[in-house]
């Protein structure tokens, strides 16, 4: 089970106080709602998400609309929260610790609307704005290949200019929210080979009901059960000019900042939420398991454990609330993303090899909830960039301000404040 709601106030508390009374009320608040949501509508869910990985689950994405929480990062013109990302991790981080597939659901269709705010024209935020805020459309955004991965420079996914629209035909793979999507952001290659990856591509918004968009029948994967994250096939499909999102050859620059600024937060707070709640389920499993004349939370070797395992929590908390503090104070804090999905994933992935230890053959039977945790966290590794991706990037950026020679400029500065797309003539770390 998760954390009390209790834990809210010491662990914004470093937070908070840069804040105005009126926010940090509204962050405590929010605090409080997703914990009870996900107590009271969630946690009865998940037995059944669990029995039925095949299911796609659309009932808490129905709940989730319910409370407004797809457009947390709206702005209040179009019916949002206009809430930042303090508030986005909040949600993440308090629904995966009850539930993964939750969490995910949310954070999946967030990313795309990151794309939107910055590089939506007028028209595409008066039309799509108000319906991703009540929920009533859901988005998802398609840029992985079956064969590529995330070698975004390689996709085959075309689109082609035939005089009246863009026909695009491909194939993408493991898209968050691949079947319950109403409207999709699909990355695809519009220029021929030899095109410089930064100009080769473009995003266009394409909704699912379209001709030629089929999603594949979705089969479960080893985590988030109930949360669909698989292919769809675009053969032939027409998309007009006006659904062009941004400008035709700004594609990677959608999708590099709506992955370093919406997805690697994102997915750093799930990590977190399942963190957390390893860590809560192998303190519960060793206080109660009986050893000699007391329990294996009497032992020292345990203790040891668990406190090496409350470490990396805490670092974990700090780094992922640092990160996206940052990030809503307009701060040049790239590399602090990057730290935080890439560390939080590390951190809660020992936490939670440790704390199937514990629970030793108990783990790996589906009685101890420990189990289902331990599985959808192998989910956050790859998505927005792999660990070893991240310390390539991070790399680079300490050897340029050793040397000197840094020339890029940052996502986090450059869509600092912004709801509409930058110049294309940017340099920009990835």
């Amino acid at each position: 089970m998760p954390m009390s709601m209790s834990a809210a106030p010491a662990t914004l508390a470093r937070f908070l106080k840069s804040a105005d009374g009126a926010t940090a009320a509204r962050l405590t608040a929010l605090w409080k709602a997703v914990d009870d949501f996900a107590t009271h509508e969630v946690q009865p869910l998940v037995e059944r998400m669990e029995s039925s990985p095949d299911r796609v689950d659309r009932e808490i994405a129905r709940m989730m609309a319910g409370h407004r929480w797809f457009g947390v990062t709206v702005p209040e013109t179009f019916g949002g929260m206009d809430a930042g990302h303090m508030a986005k991790t909040i949600l993440i981080h308090r629904l995966a610790c009850t539930s993964g597939a939750a969490a995910a659901i949310l954070q999946a269709s967030l990313i795309p609307v990151g794309g939107l705010l910055y590089y939506g024209s007028d028209d595409q935020h008066a039309a799509l704005l108000a319906g991703v805020a009540d929920g009533s459309v859901l988005m998802s955004i398609a840029v992985t290949e079956p064969d590529r991965g995330g070698h975004i420079g390689g996709m085959t996914t075309a689109a082609e200019w035939d005089g009246r629209a863009w026909v695009l035909s491909g194939v993408k793979a493991h898209v968050g929210n691949s079947h319950i999507a109403d409207l999709h952001v699909v990355v695809a290659r519009t220029s021929p080979p030899g095109t410089r990856t930064s100009q080769a591509l473009t995003a266009f918004l394409v909704h699912s009901d379209q001709r030629g968009v089929n999603p594949v029948r979705y089969t479960g994967k080893l985590g988030l059960h109930g949360f669909s994250f698989g292919q769809i096939d675009f053969d032939r499909v027409r998309i007009p000019p006006s659904n062009v999102l941004g400008e035709v050859g700004q594609g990677y620059a959608v999708a590099q900042s709506s992955s370093i600024l919406y997805g690697r937060p994102n997915l750093t707070a799930l990590s977190l939420g399942l963190h957390e709640t390893a860590l809560s389920l192998a303190t519960q499993y060793v206080s109660n398991r009986p050893r000699y004349e007391g329990t294996l939370a009497d032992v020292n070797v345990i203790q040891d454990r668990l406190g090496r395992m409350s470490a990396r929590l805490l670092m974990a908390r700090i780094l992922t609330y640092h990160a996206v503090d940052m990030l809503d104070h307009g701060l040049p804090c790239d590399d602090e993303l990057i730290a935080a999905k890439t560390l939080g994933h590390e951190l809660a992935a020992e936490t939670g090899n440790d704390a199937m230890e514990l629970h030793a053959a108990n783990g790996l039977a589906s009685d101890y909830p420990i189990q289902r945790i331990w599985r959808d966290m192998q989910t956050t590794y790859a998505p927005a960039g792999t660990g070893e991706v991240q310390r390539r990037r991070l790399a680079e950026s300490r050897l340029e301000e050793e040397t000197g020679t840094g020339t890029r400029t940052q996502w986090s500065v450059l869509h600092s404040n912004r709801t509409h797309p930058p110049a294309t003539d940017q340099t920009v770390s990835a």
